[in-house]
């Protein structure tokens, strides 16, 4: 792992597979970090001929931390006063693209998840030039009516901060029981592991807030999808509570040409299992014209 200034913020970022093959950006979710790629998923899609740029968001792991300017009134934002918005949906793609720019990569395919999925749309509508093709992966289009979470997903989503590494832990893996894919459950242990990683690599809760007033500050990008010109490929789990699957349904009916991949059995994570179906969806995706 490394880090590159760009638009403004020190970016942490890392690569996998050849530098000669085309670039891959993998963009990840909401409070998420870059090792939230599971390492097996990254290795499958470079071995299947990408050169692959993960990254931390700013505002997680070891990017740029923006604690000074402070936390978002969320209740005030979803009213209707965006005044404590820090960034919105906008500038996570700025900063995407301006991590590009910054490694010499001049177009790539992207690959979002959850948020990241609104922000690799986000992407292709702001820097058309930089972007190849489009997975967008367990997210939706901003509309208010689609996409919703389920009121016990919301309910792990607006907990308050964990009060040590502990608890943190425990937050973890209540919050893969809630969401993740019923039919392929994640061992504890693996759970686990991963939360551990996670807390010790950098845990922001604040900065989770703020890319969250991001998401329900940022507007509608239904109207700007219908002019997506690259090759689009939404994938989207039938089990997902916390952005259930008619956020993939509205994004792929936006998109012209959008291929849909809705998964049975899928919640709102990556399982070891889906993998060959999710990476093969990409590369079809990335290979066709």
């Amino acid at each position: 792992m490394t880090e590159v200034r760009a638009n403004g913020i020190d970016i942490c970022y890392e690569t996998a597979g050849d530098p000669a093959d085309p670039p891959l950006l993998l963009i990840m979710g909401l409070g998420a970090q870059l090792i939230d790629w599971p390492a097996g998923f990254v290795e499958q899609l470079a071995a299947r001929g990408f050169h692959v740029i993960s990254f931390d968001n700013r505002d997680s792991g070891m990017s740029t931390v923006l604690d000074d300017l402070g936390l978002p009134d969320v209740p005030g934002i979803v009213a209707g006063d965006p005044s404590t918005v820090a960034y919105l949906l906008s500038d996570l793609a700025a900063d995407a693209a301006a991590l590009l720019k910054a490694l010499g990569v001049d177009r790539a395919h992207v690959v979002g998840a959850s948020m990241g999925g609104m922000i690799a749309q986000q992407l292709t509508l702001d820097h058309p030039d930089v972007v190849l093709s489009l997975a967008s992966i367990m997210s939706t289009t901003g509309a208010r009516g689609v996409g919703r979470p389920l009121p016990h997903a919301q309910a792990v989503l607006m907990r308050p901060p964990a009060a040590d590494r502990a608890e943190a832990i425990a937050y973890g893996v209540d919050t893969a029981r809630v969401i993740g894919s019923p039919a392929y459950p994640t061992p504890r242990a693996d759970i686990e592991r991963r939360v551990s990683a996670k807390f010790d690599r950098g845990y922001r809760p604040a900065g989770t807030l703020r890319q969250y007033a991001a998401i329900i500050a940022s507007p509608d990008r239904t109207d700007g999808l219908r002019d997506v010109a690259v090759p689009t490929v939404v994938i989207h789990g039938e089990d997902d509570p916390l952005v259930p699957m008619s956020g993939g349904q509205a994004t792929a009916e936006a998109i012209p040409g959008a291929e849909l991949l809705l998964i049975p059995g899928m919640g709102h994570d990556l399982p070891v299992e889906l993998w060959p179906p999710i990476v093969d969806a990409i590369v079809a995706n990335a290979t066709r014209r």
